[in-house]
């Protein structure tokens, strides 16, 4: 529909109910109704949905509507209708009453347009100057992601040369190593590992938000919890940690994305398995809600300070806590998770205490 069609439909509709309401006017009381002023509502929403000089033209549509229901009255062209017991006598025939309410009902009709069309203008200038920045903001964060996918790429690349050679190297292949070298060997390769890591979780980051489309099917997310908990056996069993996976026998097929839904329910796991202590106990809970599945994660691990919270899915983010626990971190992880969770038209929220 467009825009063009909608004024159009406005303006018929708001002059059509000028029409009716001067009608009802006319037959309780005519200048006498104090009703009257209910023109002004119209004028109230003509500026608001239309242009100033069409809210304009409907403040004079009203006044010559008024204005031709009390002259004809006063003329006695067409009948009034007193309102006994609202005024002691009759006014429609008052010259003075009728001109002064006359003039009262105009000026007030001008200036409700005169207001009403100014704080619209003002609202709509400054909606249209959000609506640009927000344009332009998008704008600017898709560049800035193509640029990271780009930078992502090509550090991946060098990172990758960089990884074979020191395997190369920590492998012995070229000659043997004293414990001095050895040792710079394996810090050197560890911390490219984990820059590689951090580089190939930006990247999927960014591939994430680059995306527009993605392949949906229908799949059982039954079987996919269960990898998903099957996948992350061995660390809890590392760690002495109690795995629970309960999933509700309704719990059937979804439409989605299976490999990502999959992929974020193991992060999520990982992660409780990471922050809880040995001998801890992490929890998958998996709910039939009508149109939506809850899947729960709950763990007793380190949990998180209550002033952060909010802040848990935010890109790099980490809590203090974690720090203190695993120095090494992406603060990736979650916002990855509410990234593939809200492409699917889910929600995904964090709660609990320190």
């Amino acid at each position: 529909v467009s825009y063009s069609s909608v004024r159009r439909t406005v303006n018929f509709q708001i002059s059509a109910d000028l029409v009716i309401l001067t009608v009802l006017i006319h037959f309780s009381g005519g200048v006498e109704n104090p009703f009257v002023f209910y023109f002004i509502f119209h004028m109230i929403i003509a500026s608001i949905l239309l242009s100033v000089r069409e809210s304009y033209l409907q403040a004079t549509f009203a006044a010559l509507l008024f204005g031709l229901l009390i002259l004809l009255e006063y003329l006695q062209f067409i009948p009034h209708h007193c309102l006994q017991g609202f005024v002691v006598r009759c006014l429609h025939r008052d010259g003075f009453y009728v001109l002064g309410v006359c003039f009262v009902f105009t000026t007030a009709l001008y200036l409700v347009v005169y207001m009403a069309s100014y704080i619209a203008t003002k609202l709509k200038r400054a909606e249209q100057a959000h609506r640009e920045a927000n344009i332009l903001l998008r704008k600017k964060d898709h560049i800035k992601d193509e640029y990271v996918l780009r930078l992502t790429h090509d550090i991946k690349g060098h990172l990758a040369a960089i990884q074979s050679c020191l395997d190369v190297v920590a492998n012995k292949l070229v000659g043997s190593l004293n414990e001095r070298q050895a040792d710079l060997i394996n810090r050197a390769d560890s911390r490219t590992r984990k820059v590689t890591h951090f580089v190939k979780t930006l990247l999927k980051l960014t591939q994430i938000r680059l995306s527009d489309k993605w392949e949906m099917n229908i799949f059982p997310l039954k079987n996919t919890i269960s990898d998903a908990v099957a996948a992350v056996k061995n660390k809890a069993q590392a760690k002495s940690i109690t795995l629970r996976s309960n999933i509700e026998s309704s719990v059937d097929k979804i439409f989605g994305n299976q490999f990502s839904i999959e992929e974020t329910v193991t992060n999520l796991l990982l992660n409780a398995i990471k922050y809880t202590p040995q001998n801890g106990d992490v929890e998958i809970n998996v709910k039939e809600g009508g149109d939506y599945v809850l899947v729960e994660v709950a763990d007793t691990g380190i949990g998180i300070p209550q002033e952060e919270l909010p802040k848990v899915f935010d890109e790099f983010y980490r809590a203090t806590n974690a720090k203190k626990i695993e120095k090494d971190g992406t603060g990736l992880g979650l916002s990855i998770a509410k990234q593939i969770i809200e492409r699917h038209g889910g929600k995904i929220w964090v709660e609990g205490k320190e």
